[in-house]
């Protein structure tokens, strides 16, 4: 069997990693201004993990030859390049044997789709799944197991890619229908991990961490819910058991950006120094406007929308979440 990884980052090669043992061949393909020498030629990377991909690994640049007599094709793009890769292999062509899974976590601005929604309306008729959960790269990479969710309208189609990216004692995979409810859990964490790290930079205690958590979780299911989703996805791997590895690890770059706004820096400084996408940042924007639109109250998520995009200071947040209009608990 042929595995191909579309994207050179540091998930997708750490994906690449993981499953080595599991197919004969693996294919990483991403844009050649993106493949560096070291990678291209020695296979490995340092920054901003040090990965080493086996010498089968094949590095290319031609997405023809990436996917050809690929069985699995795994889509670990940053959102933003969804759509652009998904018109590429329209053009290329997908077989009708073959299955595209998405491992990126975000919400396409200013649509506000969901990335299956992107994916199937630029390839409508192909196999599709996707694969959510606590997936830190840097702990897989350092050999430490975890579990995650694969979604699919067609749960055949789940089965299958959860047997063949199963890892033993390393990756456990469960299998699930509710594409949305796995999708749109991966998506939302990524804004209230951002605010466990500001919380958590600001000083202010355990209880008001675990406290942001669960009236954040209680928005990522209304919002999730109302879309769709069915209630217990919302408390599984990809919904909860994800915001909790997200919004507890210095490894997640959402709770990296959340610690360096409680430090008063501003966000392009942020992006510049973390020299990587933090899906979180763009999602707090398309989180807002969904919750707008359906008439859904997300205080926290708001707040962290604001921290991004506006001058808001750290305390003059916390006095607007400490201090709003007194309610039941919902």
């Amino acid at each position: 069997m042929k595995l191909t990884v579309l994207g050179p980052g540091c998930w997708g090669l750490t994906i690449a990693k993981l499953l080595n043992d599991n197919f004969e061949e693996i294919c990483v393909w991403g844009r050649e201004s993106d493949i560096t020498p070291m990678l291209k030629n020695e296979k490995r990377i340092e920054k901003p993990l040090e990965i080493q991909l086996d010498k089968k690994v094949e590095i290319t640049s031609d997405l023809a030859s990436a996917i050809k007599d690929a069985e699995i094709i795994l889509l670990v793009v940053a959102t933003s390049g969804i759509r652009p890769v998904c018109e590429q292999l329209k053009k290329v062509g997908l077989k009708d044997n073959q299955i595209l899974v998405n491992l990126s976590k975000g919400i396409e601005l200013p649509s506000l789709k969901r990335m299956s929604e992107v994916i199937l309306e630029v390839l409508p008729d192909i196999n599709f799944a996707v694969l959510s959960g606590p997936t830190l790269a840097r702990e897989i990479i350092e050999g430490k197991p975890t579990l995650a969710t694969v979604a699919a309208n067609d749960i055949e189609i789940a089965k299958k890619v959860q047997k063949a990216l199963n890892v033993s004692s390393l990756f456990r995979l469960y299998s699930s229908d509710d594409l949305i409810g796995v999708e749109l859990g991966g998506s939302l964490k990524n804004v209230i991990a951002i605010a466990s790290g500001f919380a958590h930079t600001m000083g202010l205690g355990d209880n008001l961490r675990g406290s942001l958590l669960t009236r954040g979780m209680a928005e990522m299911a209304r919002v999730a819910i109302s879309l769709g989703a069915k209630p217990q996805t919302l408390y599984g791997l990809s919904g909860m058991g994800d915001l909790i590895a997200t919004a507890s690890s210095p490894y997640s770059r959402n709770f990296t950006v959340g610690s360096m706004i409680a430090k008063g820096k501003k966000i392009d400084d942020i992006l510049a120094e973390l020299g990587s996408v933090a899906e979180g940042v763009k999602t707090s924007k398309a989180l807002c406007e969904l919750a707008k639109k359906l008439n859904i109250d997300v205080p926290v998520s708001n707040a962290i929308y604001e921290a991004v995009y506006t001058d808001i200071t750290p305390k003059e947040i916390m006095d607007k979440l400490m201090n709003r209009k007194l309610k039941e608990e919902d």
